[in-house]
């Protein structure tokens, strides 16, 4: 899976680099989709069709501004200064799936929104640490939960992380706050994302008219990080692994 970690992590970065003020969303998905035939790789996304999808996602990336939290479907909107931007994008490299996300701010930043990520990102950072094998899986959720509380975040349990291996979503689930010591033991070979999310006035969302992309009801910001993770001998595994320059509150 590590080739696919790496494809992954690529695309996330070149994605990244490439927006900014004045660049289309579709632009963004056409780049990941030339880097997928590139490297003859599948999307998880373009057929993609779950219960909770109106109809297949249709897109290869996931592009979510501002209250958008998850799923953002790419549309014909250029950026501009100040917006948040979430990418979230899972491809299968032989057969192999891996699936990670991050958020950066595009032009001029707000205190708050920097703030907001920098949660996110630490919350994914505990995740990733819990994640040690003999444990179990509510320890992940509890590292998680626990750095979101205690910057004053409400955690919506409706989506989290998940099982990753030949396909892009199984078991297990991993919610993003629990209690530690419950839950699915954390073995060798298990191998999962982590995905903490938040918005910055509420736990609740409602489904956009394209009936994907999931918004705050109050209008607030979100952030979004994610990491696929291997539990080795050794620990935590970080098959997604980007360079420094590519993650967080990154300006563009």
């Amino acid at each position: 899976m590590a080739a696919a970690g790496t494809f992954v992590a690529a695309v996330l970065e070149a994605t990244a680099a490439a927006s900014g003020v004045g660049v289309n969303l579709l632009a963004l998905d056409k780049l990941a989709h030339s880097m997928i035939r590139q490297r003859k790789a599948e999307s998880c996304y373009i057929d993609y069709h779950p219960s909770f999808g109106a109809s297949p996602f249709g897109k290869v990336l996931c592009t979510s501004v501002n209250d958008a939290a998850l799923h953002g479907l790419p549309h014909d909107y250029r950026l501009r200064d100040g917006d948040v931007l979430s990418l979230d994008f899972a491809a299968s490299v032989d057969g192999w799936v891996c699936d990670s996300a991050l958020t950066i701010v595009v032009g001029t930043p707000r205190d708050e929104d920097l703030a907001l990520i920098d949660t996110v990102e630490r919350a994914l950072e505990a995740g990733i640490a819990a994640a040690q094998p003999g444990g179990r899986m509510g320890d992940v959720s509890a590292a998680i939960g626990a750095v979101a509380l205690a910057d004053g975040f409400d955690v919506n349990l409706d989506f989290g992380g998940h099982g990753v291996g030949r396909t892009m979503h199984g078991d297990p689930h991993v919610p993003n706050d629990g209690r530690p010591g419950r839950g699915v033991p954390l073995r060798e070979g298990l191998v999962f994302a982590i995905e903490p999310w938040l918005m910055l006035g509420t736990s609740k969302i409602y489904t956009d008219r394209d009936g994907w992309t999931l918004r705050s009801t109050d209008g607030s910001r979100a952030a979004h990080a994610e990491h696929t993770v291997a539990i080795t001998a050794d620990g935590p595994r970080v098959l997604t692994a980007r360079g420094e320059s590519s993650g967080g509150a990154t300006i563009r």
